[in-house]
Order: C-alpha cells, then sequence, then structure tokens
C-alpha cells in the first residue's frame, strides 16, 4: 500500500449556495493532502457555482449539468474517482481538518475493511452551531438489518475496489441511498470505525431531506431493509413502523390544535 494513498471525496451540489463554500474549505483544508476532490453541481441557478468557481484551481473536477438527482451526481463523481478510498461529503455538511488523515490511518490498520467511518457526529444548525453530538456504533451488517438502521455518512470513506463491485449508489432511492450502499458493501467486506472524536459535521435545518421527507423517509428505510434481506419482524424494520405512527399521531393532534408545532 502506498504510504500516501489518493482519497477521492465527492459533493454533489444543487442551489447550496448559503452552505457550500464552508464544505468545500473543509475539504481543500484537510491536513492530508493526496486528495482527489470533485464536486458534481446539478445546474444550480442561485450563486453556488459563483462560489465554486472561486476554488476552481483547487477542485479537480467540476461538472455543472442537470443530473436525475442525489443519487446519480454522487455516482458521476464516483465513476470518475481515482482513489483507493471514494466517499461524499453533501453540500450544507463539513468535514474536521483531521478527517482524511484519520480514516487513512484506519485503512492502513485495516486495509481488506470495505467502510470507514467515525461513529461520532456533530450536529449542527444553519448558522453552524453545536447542537449535540451523536454515538453510532455499527458492528456488523446484521446489526444494521436486524438492530438499527441508522448510519453516519459524513466523514465516511469506502474501498473503491468494493464500491465498483456493487455497482455504485442505486440511483431508484431517493432518501436513503447510503444505507443500501452501505448493506450491499458489507456483502464485499468488513466495516471499521475510528471512535475517539467526531471527524464531520451534519447540519439540521429546514429544507434538509432528513426534515423534509417524514414519511417517506420511513417508508424508504423500510423498503431498503426488507429487500437487503431483513425480516419483516426484524427490530429493525419494526422501529421504522413505530417512529412513522408517532409522526402521524403528532401530525393529527397539531392539525387539531391539541399540541403546537
Amino acid at each position: 500500500m502506498n504510504s500516501y494513498p489518493l482519497i477521492t471525496i465527492v459533493t454533489p451540489s444543487y442551489n447550496q449556495g448559503k452552505f457550500i463554500e464552508e464544505t468545500i474549505l473543509s475539504v481543500l483544508n484537510q491536513t492530508y493532502k493526496n486528495i482527489q476532490y470533485i464536486i458534481v453541481d446539478g445546474g444550480s441557478t442561485d450563486n453556488t457555482m459563483d462560489i465554486v468557481n472561486k476554488y476552481k484551481n483547487k477542485i479537480d473536477i467540476i461538472i455543472h449539468e442537470k443530473d436525475k438527482g442525489q443519487s446519480d451526481a454522487i455516482n458521476k463523481g464516483f465513476k470518475l474517482s481515482k482513489g483507493e478510498l471514494v466517499g461524499w461529503i453533501n453540500s450544507d455538511d463539513i468535514l474536521y481538518p483531521t478527517c482524511v488523515e484519520e480514516i487513512v490511518q484506519l485503512y492502513k490498520q485495516k486495509p481488506n475493511g470495505a467502510i470507514f467511518y467515525c461513529s461520532k457526529l456533530n450536529l449542527i444548525n444553519s448558522e453552524s452551531e453545536l447542537v449535540r453530538t451523536i454515538e453510532i456504533n455499527i458492528p456488523n451488517r446484521r446489526h444494521l438489518l436486524n438492530q438499527k438502521y441508522s448510519v453516519i455518512q459524513q466523514g465516511s470513506f469506502y474501498n473503491r475496489e468494493s464500491l465498483v463491485a456493487v455497482g455504485f449508489l442505486n440511483q431508484d432511492i431517493h432518501y436513503c441511498m447510503d444505507l443500501d450502499l452501505w448493506l450491499r458493501l458489507l456483502n464485499k467486506g468488513t466495516i471499521h470505525a475510528y471512535d475517539r472524536c467526531p471527524l464531520s459535521a451534519f447540519r439540521i435545518w429546514e429544507d434538509t431531506k432528513t426534515s423534509t421527507g417524514n414519511i417517506k423517509f420511513l417508508k424508504n428505510i423500510r423498503e431498503v431493509l426488507l429487500i437487503n434481506g431483513a425480516t419483516k419482524l426484524s427490530r429493525a424494520v419494526w422501529l421504522t413502523h413505530w417512529y412513522e405512527l408517532k409522526f402521524n399521531i403528532k401530525t393529527i393532534l397539531i392539525k387539531t390544535n391539541i399540541i403546537s408545532v
């Protein structure tokens, strides 16, 4: 293995002028320098490309064209990737400066892994202020299918050979393409976690798909779990029904003015 293997980072983007500069700088300011950076913009009509072009001399590939959605945009970047490890960071999330350096060290210790991720994640708001820190420990594929389906996509990286072998992201999945990818990658290799401190941040704000998807998001998770081998009685599948029920009850109570938003 090369002492400084090439690492590819892809940023899909569409009308994220409010946040994308922070995302770009979080990649360019990595302490690890052997990085191929690809931005795939789906034809933004705001100031996104003005910001991207400020850094065009430091970005390896910039694509600006209409796409079929987030998964399609990420796949365009994945297919152009040259790194031994490949990951993506959305245009409203950020990587902390030592993220890639720490993941590369983990990769050197466990070179046969398929997924390398950080088990701790900071949640930030639209002003980049820390909301809270979460921890998600994922020992194997069975855990995702049978116990808890949550993954930490921000700051995670994938063995490119495994990524090619599974055919990249499923472009028909709109919400939880990362969960589906992890389940397929874990048929090819193991998962390894960095657990000392958060290496990335996920931004929570009103227009994220996680915030706006609600029931569609939960149904998409359930479909992905079942397609990848979970049983209808698994705890992970049951949780999607439970959260859906809670959301429906809350919606009814709000509509009837029993509770306020």
